[in-house]
């Protein structure tokens, strides 16, 4: 019951007719890396702060390492146009 009712909601975003101006950027993606001249950043990333458990920190790691936690930038179209034409 309860994974018809997860393939139901990813179908409703799946079909969605609505016109979005916010893009998803992967790990990966050209447009990840933010560049100023000067630093080369990801434009999206995870940080641990250091009271985080040690154990904590290890199963974020593994889960990274694994693939199955992965950093996602969400970008206005617009922000991505005003980059390349600075460029």
């Amino acid at each position: 019951m309860l994974s018809g009712l997860i393939i139901r909601i990813k179908a409703h975003y799946m079909f969605s007719s609505m016109p979005t101006k916010i893009r998803t950027i992967k790990m990966g993606d050209d447009d990840f890396m933010l560049q100023d001249g000067y630093i080369i950043s990801p434009r999206a990333g995870l940080e641990i702060d250091n009271l985080c458990p040690r154990e904590y920190r290890m199963i974020i790691t593994q889960c990274l390492n694994e693939g199955w936690l992965k950093p996602v930038a969400y970008v206005k179209d617009n922000e991505l146009f005003w980059e390349e034409f600075e460029k």
